[in-house]
């Protein structure tokens, strides 16, 4: 029985379908905050880095509600530009979660960079607030390279440019159960999975 109830801070539903099934045998009930009818608060993600961005998104819903909530921040960071575009993946173009104009951003900046330099790594930063408003975080990191044109109709953002170390396949292209397996946010999700089995066996002593 789904006896506590998880709420994740994001708009985004491909977000929020991805960590339900990854957390979809644990005895939690996973909610979009617009299940419980608080998708009206919206976060101005300002924070320098990702942890501060995360933890901001997660306390702004944890101060309305009693349940846990969990918040992502993620970004992709290419070496051969400095580490950006990073902290701004989302917005990279100037509007939020426009992801071709992004992708057609990303590629520009890169078009005369050969591939052996196109290094990228995936980065997220979960961060989970208890019912109990202790703050935990866990990172997760994904390594990589850059395309030169977007493969693959899975995923979003910039996953029909990434292929990831040890595949020949974009993120775009990779299955959901192999991609939840391995990327950034499945990898910071394994961890953040073992943290709430504790959580969950804590409880019940």
């Amino acid at each position: 029985m789904k006896h506590r109830k998880l709420v994740l801070s994001t708009d985004n539903i491909h977000k929020v379908k991805e960590i339900q099934d990854i957390l979809s045998d644990l005895p939690i009930e996973v909610l979009s905050k617009k299940e419980i009818g608080l998708e009206d608060i919206d976060v101005v993600e300002d924070g320098k880095t990702l942890e501060e961005n995360s933890i901001k998104k997660s306390k702004a819903l944890a101060d309305n509600i009693d349940y846990m909530v969990m918040a992502d921040d993620s970004g992709l960071f290419v070496e051969a530009l400095g580490g950006k575009p990073g902290v701004y993946s989302a917005r990279y173009a100037g509007k939020d979660g426009d992801d071709a104009a992004n992708n057609k951003k990303l590629l520009k900046e890169l078009e005369k960079v050969p591939f052996e330099d196109r290094i990228g790594s995936f980065m997220t930063v979960i961060s989970l607030i208890t019912e109990e408003k202790e703050i935990f975080t866990i990172k997760g990191e994904c390594k990589g390279h850059i395309l030169f044109e977007p493969r693959g109709e899975n995923g979003f953002g910039y996953d029909p440019l990434f292929v990831p170390e040890g595949y020949d396949r974009t993120f775009g292209e990779l299955d959901e159960d192999t991609k939840n397996r391995i990327s950034h946010r499945g990898r910071a999700l394994d961890k953040m999975k073992g943290l709430l089995v504790q959580l969950i066996e804590e409880g019940l002593k």
